[in-house]
């Protein structure tokens, strides 16, 4: 991934933009006189799903600070130095697999969406026509590399080890169409990579961001119930907080999957 700045040094500079609802998709809201939550999330769907249910909870008495990330590393780091009081934006493996490795004492308190993963090309319109020598850009964190490498298994690009799991990685594959390489980026970067690769595949919310369109534009897409549902995640200890249940409830609201629905036209979908 690109270089990380230091928790507090992100924090500040993520926060210049960040109002009660996020400058990036609609008017700041008055604060009111209730309990307030920051809320971490990456930029672009969730970014704009945050914004709505901001929205919302100032009607309700609660004040969402929205704050906007650019990578998968920074919400957790902020969450773990309490700059934030919940994030949203991973899914379980992520998270566990981040535990992990960091340490994190971390809880999810719900779910919020699920954003298929999907195949893109600006060269071949179907993946049976991935020539020879074809290169195949996937994401290069664990799950979503290991979510790539499951729709290319599907899609007959190549076969993994019968005993790969969730956690499956480029070592895993037993077989590849023809000379396939594969070639791993930063998910961020994906979209940017197309013109130089045959296939890439893109986390949705990057590839929103970049003007793709993941239902009707993609060769292949991952199945939208799958254990890949993003949560949102809180310090453990911290789920049984009335204004953290407060936002869990707001993101489960007939209006928030009414938005969810109409804003994003099957790209994103409820996971509740």
């Amino acid at each position: 991934m690109s270089g990380q700045p230091t928790e507090t040094a992100w924090l500040k500079v993520a926060s210049v933009t960040a109002l009660v609802l996020s400058g990036a998709f609609g008017a700041c809201v008055k604060k009111t006189d209730g309990p307030s939550v920051r809320l971490g999330v990456t930029a672009g769907p969730h970014a704009q799903l945050a914004s709505e249910v901001a929205r919302l909870a100032a009607t309700r008495g609660l004040n969402v600070t929205v704050v906007e990330f650019n990578d998968y590393v920074q919400p957790n780091l902020a969450l773990a130095d309490k700059s934030l009081d919940v994030n949203s934006f991973q899914h379980r493996p992520y998270l566990e697999q981040q535990s992990r490795a960091r340490g994190y004492e971390f809880e999810a308190i719900g779910t919020t969406v699920t954003f298929p993963i999907a195949a893109y090309s600006q060269s071949v319109k179907q993946l049976k026509d991935v020539p020879e020598n074809a290169t195949v850009a996937i994401p290069n964190d664990p799950t979503n590399a290991a979510r790539a490498l499951r729709l290319l298994e599907r899609e007959g690009l190549l076969r993994l080890s019968p005993d790969a799991g969730l956690e499956a990685t480029v070592n895993d594959v037993t077989w590849t169409k023809g000379t396939l390489a594969l070639k791993e980026l930063d998910a961020a970067q994906l979209p940017r990579a197309l013109p130089d690769v045959s296939v890439a595949v893109i986390n949705t919310n990057y590839a929103l961001e970049a003007g793709l369109d993941p239902v009707g534009g993609s060769l292949a897409r991952e199945a939208p119930d799958g254990p890949y549902a993003n949560l949102l995640v809180v310090r453990r200890g911290d789920a049984q907080r009335p204004e953290l249940q407060r936002l869990a409830e707001l993101y489960h609201s007939a209006e928030v999957r009414a938005f969810i629905e109409s804003t994003f036209k099957g790209a994103v979908v409820p996971a509740w």
